[in-house]
């Protein structure tokens, strides 16, 4: 499992990308930890992280919200310890959860996965 991990790899951006893409929201973001890519979590309408490892085959994330530095295996389907990762570990503090701020709907809670 720890070569599925590239602690030097940077984050792809402060945000979910295919979010970003497709002017959509998340609720949480997750870090693929072979790759950097940032996807939204699976709460989110786009669930792009597992769609990440569905694509990609990486099975390793970890959470890219501050104070947070859990790891998930979506093939084994568990939590996880594991290395520190090239900073920056989270997103801005800053940044608001859900966001990204301005394209938050009023209604997002009636939009998410549950």
């Amino acid at each position: 499992m720890s070569s599925d991990i590239d602690t030097n790899a940077a984050p792809s951006g402060n945000g979910c990308r295919a979010c970003d893409e497709q002017d959509g929201f998340w609720v949480h973001l997750r870090r693929c930890a072979s790759c950097g890519n940032i996807g939204c979590c699976d709460t989110s309408p786009g669930q792009h992280a597992t769609a990440h490892f569905r694509e990609t085959g990486h099975r390793l994330v970890q959470s890219f919200e501050p104070g947070e530095d859990w790891y998930w295996d979506y093939a084994d389907e568990a939590m996880f310890e594991g290395p520190e990762l090239a900073e920056p570990t989270s997103h801005p503090a800053d940044q608001p959860s859900p966001g990204p701020r301005g394209r938050v709907p009023l209604n997002w809670r009636e939009l998410i996965h549950t």
